[in-house]
C-alpha cells in the first residue's frame, strides 16, 4: 500500500497468484500454526461483537466511501455482490441481471403485491428490480447513509417510490411481517455471535407461507478467521462463515432449509470484471483518493478473486421457508423460470 514493495514487470494480481499457488497446506498443520489459529478463533468473538452502533460504524468504513468510486468499477446497477454466470462469457451487466432473476425465482414470486424485505439493500438495485419487474412492494433497509440517499433518489427517478421504500434501519429493529425476505451480501457483516438473532428475526418476520433467501460469502474449507489485513482496511468486523456455523442457527429458529446452492467460481469471475474496470479507471479513482488508496483496493480485489479461484471461499444461497410446503416439491421451477421477467408461475405441489 505504501509503495515500498512494487511488482516488477507484472501486477499485484500476478504476484499473489504465484504466492497462492505455492502455499504449503502442511505448514498450517504445524503445532505452532495450529495454536496460532486457536488464538485467532478465540479473538474473533471479540472482533465480531457487533451491536447496532458498531455495526453502523463498520458499514460506514467501506460503504460510505465516495459514491463515484463504485460507479467506476461496478455494473450500471451497482450490484456489489456475486454475479451469476450461466455461460461464463457474459458481460458483467448480463451476469448481474441473471443473479437478480435467479434470486427472484427462488423467492417464488407467485402473485403481485407481495411484501418483500430486502436486508442490506445496497444502492437499491435488487429492490427496484423486484418492484419494477415482479410487481412487489419492497422495503429495503441499510446502515449506509450514502447508499440510502442513492437508493431513494433512484426510486424517485424511476417513479417507483409508491412501491419501494428505503430506510436507515438495523435488521434487529424490524417489527413488521413480510411475505418474502431477501438478504444479499449482508450476512458477512452480522458477526458469528449474532447469527441466531438474525435467523430468529427472519422467522419472526415471515408470514406463515413466507419464503426467504440468504445469499452470502462462505467457506468450503470449514470455520476460520477473517484475514487480518481485510479486517483492518476493508471490512472491519466482517467474516465469511462456513455452512456448519450458519445452519445450527437456522435449525434453532424453526425455519426450514428448503434449498441450498453453492456458487463456486461465480465470484471469482465477478471480481475479475471489477478488477479490470478498476484498472481501466485507475487514474480517475486516484484523482478522487490517492495512489495509496488505489494500491490498497487493487490488493483487495486481487486477493479476493484468488480466495475464490484457488482458495476455500464460495458463495452460498440458502432458501428458507416458514413451513415445509412454502416452495415447490422439486427444483424444476428454478430452470423453468430462468431468464423470465414478471410474476412467476403459481406454486403447486
Amino acid at each position: 500500500m505504501d509503495g515500498t514493495v512494487t511488482p516488477d514487470g507484472c501486477g499485484i494480481y500476478d504476484v499473489l497468484d504465484v504466492m497462492c499457488a505455492n502455499l504449503d497446506t502442511d505448514y498450517e498443520r504445524l503445532p505452532i500454526m495450529r495454536f496460532r489459529t486457536f488464538l485467532r478463533e478465540l479473538k474473533r468473538r471479540v472482533d465480531q461483537y457487533n451491536p447496532a452502533g458498531r455495526a453502523q460504524k463498520n458499514v460506514a468504513h467501506h460503504y460510505d466511501l465516495n459514491g463515484r468510486l463504485y460507479s467506476l468499477f461496478l455494473d450500471r446497477d451497482r450490484q456489489y455482490s456475486c454475479a451469476y454466470f450461466r455461460r461464463g462469457d457474459e458481460t458483467l451487466e448480463e451476469a448481474q441481471l441473471a443473479k437478480k432473476r435467479h434470486i427472484a425465482t427462488k423467492l417464488c414470486l407467485d402473485r403481485p403485491d407481495l411484501r418483500i424485505l430486502d436486508i442490506g439493500c445496497g444502492w437499491g438495485g435488487l429492490a427496484l428490480t423486484l418492484a419494477r419487474d415482479y410487481g412487489a412492494q419492497v422495503t429495503g433497509i441499510t446502515l449506509s447513509r450514502e447508499q440510502l440517499t442513492e437508493a431513494r433518489d433512484r426510486a424517485i427517478g424511476e417513479g417507483l417510490e409508491d412501491r419501494v421504500s428505503f430506510e436507515l434501519l438495523d435488521y434487529r429493529a424490524v417489527n413488521q411481517k413480510f411475505d418474502r425476505i431477501v438478504s444479499v451480501g449482508m450476512f458477512e457483516h452480522v458477526g458469528i455471535g449474532h447469527y441466531q438473532t438474525f435467523c430468529d428475526m427472519v422467522a419472526r418476520s415471515l408470514n406463515p407461507d413466507g419464503v426467504a433467501l440468504l445469499h452470502a460469502i462462505g467457506r468450503s474449507d470449514g470455520p476460520s478467521c477473517t484475514n487480518a489485513w481485510i479486517d483492518k482496511y476493508i471490512f472491519p468486523g466482517g467474516y465469511s462463515p462456513a455452512l456448519s456455523e450458519v445452519l445450527p442457527a437456522v435449525e434453532r429458529s424453526g425455519l426450514v432449509a428448503t434449498d441450498i446452492e453453492i456458487l463456486r467460481l461465480h465470484y471469482a469471475e465477478t471480481l475479475r470484471h471489477w478488477r479490470w474496470r478498476f484498472t481501466a479507471n485507475r487514474d480517475t479513482i486516484a484523482s478522487i483518493y490517492d495512489e495509496r488508496f488505489c494500491r490498497m483496493f487493487e490488493f483487495y480485489l486481487s486477493g479476493s478473486e484468488l480466495a475464490f479461484r484457488t482458495g476455500g471461499h464460495m458463495v452460498f444461497q440458502i432458501q428458507l421457508g416458514a413451513r415445509q410446503d412454502a416452495v415447490p416439491l422439486t427444483r424444476d421451477y428454478l430452470h423453468a423460470g430462468a431468464g423470465r421477467i414478471g410474476v412467476s408461475s403459481p406454486i403447486s405441489s
